[in-house]
């Protein structure tokens, strides 16, 4: 696993959703613009956790999924169904 591509694009990615639009919440006088709030990603040397979410080795499909998706410079795919307007 390279780490160091990993972290860089994820800084590159980070870099993007803060260039990004901000969301609209509708509030009860209106709406508001609010930035979407962060997604922890923690890397362990066996492992990763995503939010809140369980530890998963590396040995796993799912995490290896994840991790080839961000090497490839992509948001993980599996984030789609939760976050459908992005995170």
């Amino acid at each position: 696993i390279d780490f160091d591509l990993i972290l860089e694009n994820i800084k590159d990615l980070n870099s993007l959703v803060r260039e990004g639009i901000s969301q609209i919440e509708h509030t009860p006088r209106g709406a508001r613009l609010r930035r979407p709030e962060p997604l922890p990603f923690t890397l362990y040397q066996n492992g990763i956790v995503v939010g809140n979410g369980a530890f998963r080795p590396y040995q796993h499909p799912a995490t290896q999924q994840c991790l080839q998706d961000i090497m490839d410079g992509y948001f993980p795919s599996e984030l789609q169904p939760r976050y459908p307007d992005g995170v």
